[in-house]
C-alpha cells in the first residue's frame, strides 16, 4: 500500500526557471516518468508507436511504459531537447525494443507529413500514435499574446494533430489506437493560459469526433487530461514564478502529479482490452477536474 498524498514531493518548491522548452534533467525536483518504477506485463507486445513530446513529460513516461509493455516506439521532441531524448531511447532500447529518434519541429507542416512516414519505415508499421507535444506559455493579459506567440500555440497543439492524425490514418488498421493529450484547462481554463486552453478544449473536441468518425473502422481515438503535473512546461515560462513555488498545492492530494502517474492510462488507451473505449477523455488531476 502507498499513500498518494506523500508518494511524490509537496510544495513549496524552489524558483527556478529554464529557456523554452526546458529540459527534464535540469528541473528540481527531478519529474518521475517511472523510470524505475513501471513494470512491464506484456499488454502491447508487437506494437508499434509514434509519441510526439516524446521527451519529457507524459510523452516520456508513456514511451519508458509502453517499451515495457512489449511496444517499439517513435519519439519526436525539439532538436533543443536532445539530453532528455537521448535518455528516453536508452530506457526503450534497454527493454530490448527498438527507439526510435525523431526530432523537429511540429509547426512546420512539411515536418509533421514526413514524420509520419518516417516513423511508418523505422518502425515497419504504425498502430498507435499519441498526440502529446504541446506550447504552453502564461500571459496575465491578452494584449501580452502577440500574434506569433499564438500562432506557435495553435500550430503545436492544434495544427500538428490535424496533420499527424491524418497522416497516421493512412497506415492504421482496426485495432489502432490514437491518444491526444488535453488537459484540465480545457474546461477549466486559467485566466493567464488562454491560448494553451483554446488548444486543449480543441483536442478534447478533435478527439470525440474523431471517434465518431473512426469507430466503423475498428480505430479507437481517445484523451487523456491531466490537470497539474509536474514536467518542463512549468518551468520554461508556462507557470508564474509564485504559482511555480506552490505548484498543486490547491489540489486535494497537495500536491502536483508526476508524469509516471499518468502513464497506465496510456497504456490502458492502447491496450487492445479496452476496445469499447473510444470518444473519452480520462482525467488525472489530484481529485479535481471534471472527466
Amino acid at each position: 500500500m502507498e499513500d498518494p498524498t506523500t508518494k511524490h514531493p509537496k510544495p513549496p518548491f524552489q524558483r527556478q526557471s529554464q529557456p523554452f522548452p526546458g529540459l527534464a534533467g535540469k528541473m528540481d525536483p527531478k519529474p518521475d516518468h517511472g523510470e524505475t518504477s513501471y513494470k512491464g506485463s506484456g499488454r502491447l507486445a508487437g506494437r508499434k508507436a509514434l509519441i510526439t513530446g516524446g521527451d519529457s513529460g507524459m510523452g516520456r513516461a508513456a514511451a519508458i511504459a509502453y517499451a515495457r509493455e512489449g511496444a517499439d516506439v517513435a519519439i519526436n521532441y525539439l532538436p533543443d531537447e536532445e539530453p532528455d531524448a537521448k535518455e528516453v531511447i536508452a530506457l526503450i532500447e534497454k527493454e530490448g525494443r527498438k527507439g526510435v529518434a525523431l526530432p523537429g519541429d511540429l509547426c512546420d507542416q512539411a515536418f509533421c507529413e514526413a514524420l509520419v512516414e518516417d516513423a511508418v519505415k523505422a518502425l515497419g508499421g504504425l498502430d498507435i500514435l499519441v498526440n502529446n507535444a504541446g506550447r504552453q506559455q502564461q500571459a496575465q493579459s491578452i494584449d501580452d499574446i502577440t500574434y506569433e506567440a499564438f500562432d506557435a500555440t495553435m500550430r503545436t497543439n492544434i495544427y500538428a494533430m490535424f496533420l499527424l492524425t491524418k497522416a497516421a490514418l493512412k497506415h492504421m488498421k482496426p485495432g489502432s489506437s490514437i491518444i491526444q493529450t488535453t488537459s484540465e484547462q480545457a474546461y477549466d481554463p486559467s485566466e493567464n493560459l488562454v491560448d494553451y486552453a483554446i488548444t486543449k478544449a480543441a483536442a478534447m473536441s478533435f478527439t470525440k469526433s474523431m471517434a465518431k468518425q473512426l469507430g466503423p473502422k475498428g480505430i479507437r481515438v481517445n484523451g487523456v487530461a491531466p490537470g497539474p503535473i509536474w514536467t518542463p512546461l512549468q518551468v520554461s515560462g508556462g507557470a508564474t514564478m509564485e504559482k511555480l513555488e506552490k505548484f498543486g498545492r490547491d489540489t486535494p492530494m497537495g500536491r502536483p502529479g508526476q508524469p509516471a502517474e499518468l502513464a497506465s492510462i496510456y497504456v490502458q488507451l492502447a491496450d487492445n482490452g479496452a476496445s469499447y473505449s473510444t470518444g473519452q477523455v480520462y482525467g488525472a488531476a489530484g481529485g479535481g477536474g471534471q472527466p
